[in-house]
């Protein structure tokens, strides 16, 4: 995610998780960040190092997916000169650099297993040796990890060293999807839509029309933050009239000929079966709020704004079950 997006947000659960890491932050110990793409990891992973006593120090990251297991090593550990063909000085890894400071390391169930032996000893006893050398060094290095794997079930499975995921996960924390935080959607989106405004050099944001927040709310955001703010930018980017409140979010990219699912169709489009894209619309309003209140019916119905026994007329009249899955739809006559 982009280092200059905010973290934002007044919704429960994203309040509980600021708490959290305002609570570790301070302890100096290893912690895990567990989360789906584009919530914002890396964003907590600063926060924990800055809000701590090493915030002077280097925050160091590494993404653990984007190498070969040698470069990997290379990367972590620092190798001297003439370890390797084509390695012709000596090069500082990434725990010598974060020396007194953080050590980020992303997608952490990519790590193959002796890298994550190598990393173990470095959390027991802070010393390791670079490729292709003989000096034991010695680091203090805080470790935060993250993930959007299942790292005790990778455990469960021996793909992942139990007694390294034990050393890391002295706390998780866990970065809630978007959709579990609906009430901060459309604070990100203007703020979002501020700042690109700004880049384009435009003097003001005319803001979004009700049918645009409308879609706003109403779309799952499988890419959470990251697909927000990309979402946002775009349908700031192909507004026709940039002075005109923007009226169209267009989420897919690809889709320049045709809707999103789930947003209304344009006047364009019309002529249109009013019940079905009515019908539609409320669907996802009532799978986001159940998704949301993880089922729980009497909370998605105070989320949405009705009665207990109004939301559990719309469920039946749509097929939704307590999980907030669609079954089978009614028959239309």
């Amino acid at each position: 995610m982009d280092h200059n997006t905010p973290m934002l947000g007044a919704s429960p659960a994203f309040g509980a998780m600021l708490e959290q890491v305002s609570r570790l932050a301070p302890l100096d110990r290893p912690a895990l960040i567990i989360g789906e793409r584009g919530t914002g990891k890396e964003l907590v992973a600063a926060r924990l190092h800055y809000l701590s006593p090493r915030w002077e120090q280097p925050l160091v990251k590494l993404n653990c997916a984007a190498l070969t297991e040698s470069l990997l090593e290379s990367e972590l550990f620092g190798h001297e000169a003439g370890a390797f063909t084509g390695a012709t000085r000596r090069h500082i890894g990434r725990f010598e650099r974060a020396d007194g400071g953080s050590l980020f390391l992303d997608e952490l169930g990519t790590l193959p297993a002796r890298m994550q032996e190598k990393i173990l000893r470095v959390i027991e006893y802070g010393e390791f040796e670079r490729v292709g050398g003989s000096e034991t060094l010695q680091c203090d290095v805080r470790i935060v990890g993250a993930t959007n794997e299942n790292l005790p079930l990778l455990a469960h499975e021996g793909r992942f060293r139990a007694d390294l995921l034990d050393r890391l996960a002295f706390d998780v924390i866990n970065v809630p999807p978007l959709r579990a935080r609906p009430e901060d959607i459309l604070e990100l989106a203007q703020h979002f839509a501020v700042g690109f405004t700004a880049e384009l050099k435009r003097p003001f944001f005319p803001g979004f029309s009700d049918r645009a927040l409308d879609a706003l709310l109403a779309w799952p955001w499988p890419g959470n933050v990251r697909e927000l703010k990309n979402a946002v930018e775009r349908s700031i980017y192909r507004a026709a009239e940039p002075e005109a409140p923007v009226d169209e979010i267009h989420f897919d990219p690809f889709a320049q000929a045709q809707r999103p699912a789930g947003a209304t169709p344009p006047p364009a489009a019309l002529p249109l079966d009013f019940r079905e894209v009515v019908g539609e619309f409320e669907r996802r309003l009532l799978t986001r709020a159940l998704s949301a209140s993880d089922g729980n019916r009497r909370r998605a119905a105070e989320s949405l704004g009705l009665s207990y026994d109004q939301l559990r007329g719309l469920l039946r009249k749509h097929g939704i079950g307590g999980n907030g899955r669609a079954g089978r739809p009614p028959a239309r006559s």
